[in-house]
C-alpha cells in the first residue's frame, strides 16, 4: 500500500478502493489540509439503484466520514442522453416527469448512508439537468465543443464497443462524455468541486472532465476510480439468475437483499467487508481468517452489516431472524419472498413466481436436478401441484433459496 498523508486516501486505500488516481500526491496535499468536495454521477433510468452502484455510494460514504464534502449528481440531464459505456445499444429514452420521479426515489437510499445538510461536510445532491436544459446549442459547441476532437472520442471503449460490433452508436449518445466533462467543469465552478470519483469504466470520461476544467478556467482537479468489482469467480458483482439486486426497499425485499450478502463466495468475504460495511480492520482480519464451515458466521455478519445500513437495523435483524429460523428450525419467516396464487399453483409457475427461475425450462432442470422442495419435501414431477389453503406453503430452490406461497 501506498503511504498517504491524508485521512481520506489512508481510508480508501486501506480498504481497497483505488484503482488510478489522476495525480496522488497533489490530492493527498489537497485532502490534508481542506475539505475536499467529491462527486459521483448517477443517472435516474429507473426508480432505484441496483447493488451494481454500491461501491460507488459507499466511496461518497467514504469521503464523508474523512471529514470532506460529498456531492451526489444526479443525471437529470444526462438521463435524456445515455451513457454508452458497457452499452450494446441505445436506453430508452425518459421524459421529465419520469426521471424527477426515478431522483426522488433514488434520493431515499442516499439518505441512509449520507448525512445531508449545508454543513461545510454535509452531503448534497444535485441535477446537472440545472445547466445542461439551459445551454444554447451554438454557443455551447463553440465553447466547449473545441476542446474535444473525433479522434480521441473515436478511441473511446465505450464508442470503439458499439463500432466494432457494428452497433448503432447515435450522436446523441456521442455527446454524452462531452456532457459529463461539462458537469466537472459546472460542479467546479458552482461548487468550488474537486475531485471527480468513479468506475474504472469511467476512468477516460473522468480525465476529459479534468482536462476540460483545466483549459477552460486554470482550475486543478483530480480524479480517482475503483477497480471493476467481481465476483470471485469473476462474474459481474449484483447479477443473480433472479435479476438486479435493487437496493430500494419497495424494488427488493430486505430478505432477500440479505440473502445475497449471505451468499456470496467465501474468497469474498472479506473484501467485501472492507468495502461494503463499516467495521474495523482488525475485526475484519478476524473474521476473514476464519475457515471451513465457520466462515459462514463472518458472511452472516456481513449480511447484517450491509443490510442495515441499506435497509437500517430493524430490516437487517428481522432478516437475520428469518434465516435463522428457516434454515436451523424449518419453519416459515415473515420476510421470505412471497407469491400470491388463488387455489392451487403448478410447481413451475410457482418457482417462476418466486423469482428462483427466469423460465420454464429453467425451472423443469432444477426440479430435474433434485433442486425444488415444497415444505422441505423434494419434488421430482414437473406437474406437481401445490393447494393453497389457509396458511403458506414454503417452496425452496436449492440449499438457500426460500419463498412461500401465500393465497390471493
Amino acid at each position: 500500500m501506498t503511504e498517504y498523508r491524508s485521512d481520506l486516501l489512508r481510508l480508501l486505500d486501506e480498504r481497497g478502493y483505488i484503482h488510478q488516481v489522476t495525480d496522488a500526491s497533489a490530492l493527498d496535499a489537497l485532502a490534508s489540509k481542506q475539505v475536499v468536495p467529491g462527486y459521483i454521477g448517477f443517472d435516474a433510468t429507473a426508480p432505484s439503484l441496483h447493488i451494481g452502484s454500491m461501491v460507488q455510494i459507499m466511496m461518497l460514504r467514504r469521503l464523508q466520514q474523512a471529514g470532506h464534502k460529498p456531492i451526489v449528481l444526479m443525471g437529470g440531464g444526462t438521463t435524456k442522453v445515455g451513457d454508452p459505456s458497457g452499452k450494446d445499444e441505445s436506453r430508452k429514452l425518459l421524459d421529465d416527469a419520469a426521471i424527477g420521479a426515478n431522483i426522488a426515489s433514488i434520493r431515499r437510499v442516499f439518505e441512509r448512508f449520507l448525512t445531508f445538510g449545508d454543513g461545510p461536510t454535509d452531503a448534497v445532491m444535485v441535477n446537472n439537468a440545472d445547466w445542461l436544459d439551459a445551454l444554447e446549442y451554438i454557443p455551447f459547441l463553440r465553447d466547449i465543443g473545441q476542446h474535444f476532437t473525433i479522434n480521441r472520442m473515436l478511441a473511446f471503449d465505450s464508442v470503439k464497443l458499439r463500432l466494432d460490433r457494428e452497433q448503432p452508436l447515435t450522436f446523441l449518445e456521442f455527446n454524452y462524455m462531452i456532457l459529463q466533462a461539462y458537469d466537472f467543469l459546472e460542479l467546479s465552478r458552482r461548487s468550488a468541486c474537486r475531485l471527480q470519483m468513479g468506475g474504472s469504466d469511467q476512468w477516460g470520461n473522468i480525465v476529459n472532465g479534468i482536462e476540460l476544467s483545466r483549459r477552460v478556467d486554470g482550475t486543478e482537479v483530480f480524479g480517482l476510480t475503483t477497480p471493476l468489482i467481481t465476483n470471485a469467480d469473476g462474474s459481474k458483482m449484483g447479477k443473480t439468475a433472479a435479476g438486479a439486486v435493487w437496493l430500494n426497499d419497495d424494488a427488493l425485499p430486505a430478505y432477500d437483499y440479505w440473502q445475497y450478502w449471505r451468499n456470496v463466495d467465501d474468497r469474498d468475504v472479506g473484501r467485501f467487508l472492507r468495502l461494503f460495511t463499516d467495521l474495523p480492520l482488525d475485526e475484519i482480519a478476524r473474521l476473514e481468517a476464519l475457515e471451513g464451515a465457520e466462515i459462514n458466521q463472518a458472511k452472516i455478519v456481513l449480511a447484517n452489516e450491509a443490510t442495515a445500513l441499506c435497509r437500517g437495523k430493524d430490516a437487517a435483524d428481522l432478516a437475520a431472524e428469518t434465516a435463522r429460523k428457516t434454515f436451523e428450525e424449518g419453519a416459515s419467516g415473515e420476510a421470505l419472498p412471497m407469491f400470491a396464487a388463488s387455489g392451487s399453483i403448478g410447481i413451475v409457475d410457482a418457482l417462476i413466481g418466486l423469482g428462483f427461475c427466469a423460465s420454464k425450462g429453467e425451472a423443469r432442470r432444477l426440479i430435474a436436478g433434485g433442486g425444488a422442495r415444497v415444505d422441505g419435501a423434494k419434488v421430482v414431477d414437473e406437474a406437481f401441484t401445490i393447494a393453497i389453503g389457509a396458511n403458506p406453503v414454503r417452496v425452496s430452490a436449492g440449499k438457500k433459496n426460500h419463498g412461500l406461497l401465500t393465497p390471493a
